[in-house]
């Protein structure tokens, strides 16, 4: 009896499921969700098919791997955080820097960075990207003629298709392509040339001077990204600009590559500070910098403006590991300092080169669209100051034994 009451209860149960899925189907929205998940699903797969997919795997190295693909160059986003550091400060800064999460913490550190790359004020952003598209739509609009390097990184391209302004982009490096784009700004709009100072995935830059007087004749701003260049580059690791001892309208840094933390800056005039403190939406309507954070990054930027030893060093297995490579007849692209990539025919080509390596316990990437265009596929490897003396050498012979 139990037995036929129980049959007749999941009969009854199934029904009325059924029922519901029934009157479910009939709501739009029902509808809706399934096609969007099914337009999902259909991008997944075009991306897969595409060979353009990226899985979630594990980033940072392990005990027996050696780091050769972050941007982490004098391994102090690895370092530990002291005690004193963690009791000293909170962990959230509670609100936006305009309603309540404005701390000393974070104007002694704007003014630390300022100091450092040579200029009178700077501002906190919550990242790179965040730091750019809030330069760009807060400085232009439908008046403003940007012109921008065709490999300048995906925020300044994002910053300036919502700046709504009319955009030049120029092939790279090119100052000729860069006076013809400028020549032909109309009288009355505002010219701003941006680029990055190091690029992320060449490893080459442009000549910064040659750039500032460029715009200084054609009375145009200039904005440089010196995202990879801050700590690398210059005196005490200020950056290409005060290298070349250029002051650009603009300097972008960011706080999670060399300097080994989170977050970015720009680097401006007093009046640009205040502009961009109440124009610029990515930094208006954020979160403010965490002060345990401004604290930490204000103990590395001291550790790094001292860090001469650690820059030649960096600096030395670097071109060593040019050296080699070319010697083993791979076509490294012209490139300097920590960041040497590898041109390769396709991202197949280049693929098994990045699963080679983890068996010597090395890590690195195989960089494939969108980080590149299309046909530049590239084996990118960056150098570490704390590398072993010898690692330049085993990754040569390790990527040519891969090879025959």
């Amino acid at each position: 009896m139990f037995l036929l009451f129980l049959a007749l209860f999941v009969v009854w149960a199934l029904s009325r499921a059924s029922a519901l899925l029934g009157s479910l189907a009939a709501f739009p929205c029902y509808e809706f969700l399934v096609s969007f998940q099914n337009w999902v699903k259909r991008e997944l797969l075009g991306l897969e098919s595409a060979g353009l997919l990226r899985p979630s795997r594990p980033g940072s190295p392990g005990a027996e791997h050696i780091d050769a693909y972050s941007n982490d160059y004098f391994g102090l986003a690895r370092s530990a955080v002291s005690r004193a550091t963690l009791l000293n400060r909170s962990p959230g800064a509670g609100a936006s820097r305009l309603i309540y999460g404005n701390c000393g913490v974070h104007e002694e550190l704007e003014s630390t960075l300022a100091d450092w790359v040579r200029q009178p004020a700077s501002l906190l952003f919550s990242s790179g990207y965040a730091a750019n598209v809030g330069v760009l739509t807060a400085l232009c609009d439908h008046d403003s003629v940007i012109v921008s390097d065709a490999l300048n990184h995906a925020s300044i391209i994002d910053g300036a298709r919502l700046a709504r302004a009319e955009v030049q982009v120029v092939p790279h490096l090119d100052l000729e392509a860069i006076e013809r784009a400028l020549t032909g700004v109309p009288n009355g709009k505002q010219a701003l040339v941006v680029t990055e100072s190091y690029f992320s995935m060449n490893g080459d830059q442009p000549n910064i001077g040659a750039l500032a007087n460029l715009c200084a004749r054609h009375r145009a701003a200039l904005v440089v990204d010196e995202a990879h260049a801050l700590g690398v580059y210059g005196p005490m690791g200020s950056g290409l600009c005060a290298q070349a001892d250029v002051k650009p309208d603009i300097l972008v840094g960011t706080l999670g590559k060399a300097v080994g933390v989170q977050g970015a800056f720009v680097a401006c005039e007093e009046a640009t500070r205040a502009l961009l403190w109440n124009r610029a939406r990515s930094f208006v309507f954020s979160t403010a910098t965490s002060p345990l954070v401004a604290e930490l990054t204000l103990e590395h930027v001291m550790k790094l403006q001292a860090a001469e030893g650690e820059r030649a060093r960096l600096r030395d297995l670097a071109a060593e590991l040019r050296t080699l490579l070319r010697q083993a007849d791979f076509q490294v692209m012209p490139s300097d300092g920590p960041i040497v990539p590898i041109r390769m025919a396709d991202f197949e080509t280049a693929k098994p080169h990045e699963d080679t390596l983890p068996e010597a316990g090395i890590l690195t990437r195989a960089i494939r669209p969108p980080p590149t265009p299309a046909g530049t596929e590239r084996l990118r490897l960056t150098v570490h100051a704390d590398w072993p003396a010898d690692l330049p050498a085993r990754i040569a012979n390790t990527l040519a034994a891969a090879r025959t």
